[in-house]
């Protein structure tokens, strides 16, 4: 793999490798790209798409990489790692030059010690901890904040003032990206790389190699990062927003007027908006636009102080513009579909049928692009997720393809088992066989299991059967489930613990590494094919089939294989794991599809003997060596150095005391926010903290609508705002 990513460096050719999971995959692509970055005046960047690969590469593989390349470079190797806007403390914020998210809680800070309570304790410590960090980085902060209290000293990026911040000089953010330009590897995210290369901030320096790493998720995030959402409660909160810097009630008027509009239609996919809505749309578009140039400061006053509050209404008031302005226009490729929540009221949401073309013409044309994962052959071929990628069709440009297999011995180390006897999975919740099923599997594992589910109700569902019955019987195996909890936390706990049972959803399928005795049966429920109601998968699906092609094989087919494989992936993570993965759906032996879908997953031994796997899973439990020490997160400095790598809880700096920056010749910088561990526990703190959707999307700086999706993954509901009234952003 190190020499196919060289030549495609050196020969300016783009590269796919599946390379599965123990392949050594990041050592093999950041090698010749250390070496190439050294031999030019460019760098090389580094796209992930969990924060736990970045702390990864930037905590373990980069520093030993750096060591072994300097004596043949004559030079040690820099790199850095960038973050979006609001993972960083604001310095103009902090003094008071914009407005609070909540006025009451910067302005209580004084009252702790009268019982303002935790907020306010909070924040108190934020300004403490802000006088002393280097860096500004949310990531120092050890223990974290909530992140109500973090909005109070963050800004999003389209509440920057920019150059036009008096305190842009001392600006974390700045800083940071000023140093990353120096490096010669810059590792970020996929989301903050799309926005960089889609929009042109030129938030990343200018460079000719690309490195996309946990490649199969580039379309997901891609196409979260384009997709754009208004509904009257948006309009309501950019109208507040101008406040006495512009009349905004017919604004407020017409975001009612759309309201009331959204209310009376269905939710699914507009084809043909009727003439109600698309007037609404005209209103708040008309009324937008006459409020930004109401919002325009006169000649002189740039930089007033109301500059701040000033940004922070226009970036509201633009994006409602923007956004009726592009459903309006009706776009050949863009699907319009209405959701409804019981707590915001109607959503319009508008995102593209495909981002192929997209990535064809901002990703593609101007650098060398590598792509790696361990799921990107589905069926045995690169072809779909070429297409998915516009690396196919007339006029894409040319590929190589590579599968550089697996260093795991599959058919001697787990056995793939379809429960064939068991009933179709249906929409009436989980049958009591299909319990019963992973029940008897759970038990002959003695615990080691990890359940992933199709849907947070499958998983909740099967872990109160199974405490059930376990605590009938004073089975002595716990059960944990998906948001229960922080999902570091409870990853962690079961990796420590033999007997214990971890279920969940989507996060899990793809997030987990657990290597050692601790996981030996991986349980999966059934196809995770999309939702049938999907306005975007069913759009999808529909176009090709209207092309003449198989819409069902390209999309459902296609996305079901490729989570299968995430999901499978997660049992064996090293020579020595044995185990099975259980498939309790039985199309994965009887469906038309059922081939393709096995072609995707990794050569297990397969059965559909329910005794013998059993049986294999007690004697696995009975010889099953001690677990595998379970490691924190490594912490790091401003410069990226490791300053502390703990098999267990070890007692960390306090927030008010910077980390202690060992001497480096590298920077470390910091970017973007994908879905990850750490971003649940984000999400969980600020539903916990009372934030709304549109807050939690802003702070994320992804799409509501994905902010709803992992909400719902995680069991998690907002509840209706009280007291304070939150700004949108």
């Amino acid at each position: 793999m190190a020499h196919a990513v060289s030549d495609a460096i050196d020969r300016d050719q783009h590269l796919l490798v599946q390379a599965g999971t123990g392949t050594g995959k990041s050592l093999a692509y950041l090698v010749p790209s250390l070496l190439h970055a050294l031999g030019s005046d460019k760098p090389v960047v580094v796209a992930t798409a969990t924060l736990a690969l970045q702390a990864q590469i930037v905590d373990r593989d980069l520093p030993r990489l750096a060591e072994a390349v300097t004596p043949l470079a004559g030079r040690r190797p820099s790199y850095a790692l960038v973050k979006g806007r609001r993972n960083y403390v604001c310095r103009h914020k902090l003094d008071g030059g914009m407005p609070d998210d909540d006025a009451d809680s910067l302005l209580g800070v004084a009252a702790v010690d009268a019982g303002v309570g935790r907020l306010g304790q909070e924040v108190l410590r934020l300004r403490s901890w802000a006088e002393h960090t280097v860096s500004g980085d949310r990531d120092e902060l050890v223990p974290g904040v909530s992140e109500r209290a973090w909005r109070q000293v963050s800004v999003s990026a389209q509440e920057c003032l920019g150059t036009k911040c008096p305190q842009r000089a001392e600006c974390f953010v700045e800083r940071a990206r000023e140093a990353a330009k120096d490096v010669d590897v810059v590792v970020t995210n996929h989301s903050f790389m799309a926005i960089d290369a889609f929009e042109g901030r030129m938030m990343l320096p200018e460079h000719d190699v690309l490195v996309v790493d946990e490649a199969h998720e580039l379309v997901d995030r891609v196409t979260a990062t384009v997709t754009d959402e208004l509904s009257a409660g948006m309009v309501a909160t950019a109208s507040r927003r101008c406040g006495r810097l512009a009349d905004a009630s017919a604004l407020a008027e017409a975001g009612d007027i759309l309201g009331e509009v959204v209310e009376s239609l269905e939710e699914g996919r507009l084809t043909d908006p009727p003439q109600s809505l698309i007037q609404a749309l005209s209103r708040v578009r008309d009324t937008a636009r006459s409020v930004l140039t109401e919002l325009k400061p006169d000649k002189g006053q740039e930089d007033g102080p109301d500059a701040g509050a000033r940004k922070v209404a226009q970036a509201a008031v633009d994006e409602t513009f923007d956004t009726a302005e592009r459903i309006l226009e009706g776009r050949e490729l863009d699907v319009v579909w209405l959701s409804k929540d019981p707590r915001r009221g109607g959503v319009l949401r508008v995102a593209p049928m495909s981002v192929a073309m997209l990535l064809r013409d901002k990703l593609f044309g101007e650098r060398t692009v590598v792509m790696t994962s361990a799921t990107l052959e589905l069926g045995g071929t690169f072809d779909a997720v070429a297409g998915t990628l516009g690396l196919r069709g007339d006029g894409a440009p040319g590929y190589t393809g590579l599968d550089v297999g697996s260093p795991f011995d599959y058919p001697r180390q787990a056995i793939a088992y379809v429960a064939k006897h068991l009933p179709p999975p249906g929409r009436d919740g989980t049958a009591e066989q299909t319990l019963d099923e992973i029940e008897a599997l759970v038990r002959a594992s003695g615990g080691r299991a990890l359940g992933l589910f199709s849907s947070m109700r499958a998983a909740q569902a099967a872990t109160e059967a199974l405490r059930e019955r376990f605590a009938a019987d004073g089975t002595d195996i716990e059960v944990l489930c998906q948001g229960e909890d922080q999902t570091t936390t409870l990853v962690r706990q079961f990796a420590r613990e033999p007997r214990v049972a971890l279920f969940g959803t989507m996060t899990l399928w793809q997030g987990v590494d657990v290597p050692g005795t601790s996981c030996q049966v991986v349980i999966i429920d059934r196809i995770p094919f999309p939702r049938p109601d999907d306005p975007l998968a069913s759009a999808r699906t529909q176009a090709i089939g209207r092309m003449g092609g198989n819409g069902f094989m390209a999309v459902s087919a296609t996305h079901a294989a490729l989570r299968l494989a995430q999901g499978a992936g997660r049992l064996i993570r090293r020579g020595d794991d044995r185990g099975v993965v259980a498939f309790l759906d039985p199309r994965m032996m009887t469906a038309r599809y059922a081939g393709f879908l096995q072609r995707s997953l990794p050569p297990f031994w397969p059965t559909t003997d329910r005794e013998l796997v059993l049986g294999a899973l007690r004697r696995l439990d009975e010889t099953a060596a001690p677990v595998t020490p379970v490691h924190e997160p490594a912490l790091r400095s401003l410069t990226g150095e490791v300053t502390e790598d703990v098999v267990s809880a070890t007692p960390r700096p306090s927030a008010t005391e910077p980390h202690p920056a060992p001497p480096s010749t590298r920077t470390a910088v910091t970017s973007g926010h994908p879905w990850t561990d750490a971003g649940d526990t984000e999400l969980r703190e600020g539903v916990d903290a009372g934030l709304s959707l549109d807050e939690l999307a802003d702070h994320f700086e992804i799409e509501p609508e994905v902010v709803e999706a992992r909400l719902a993954a995680l069991g998690l509901s907002l509840q209706p705002q009280s007291g304070f009234t939150f700004d949108q952003d």
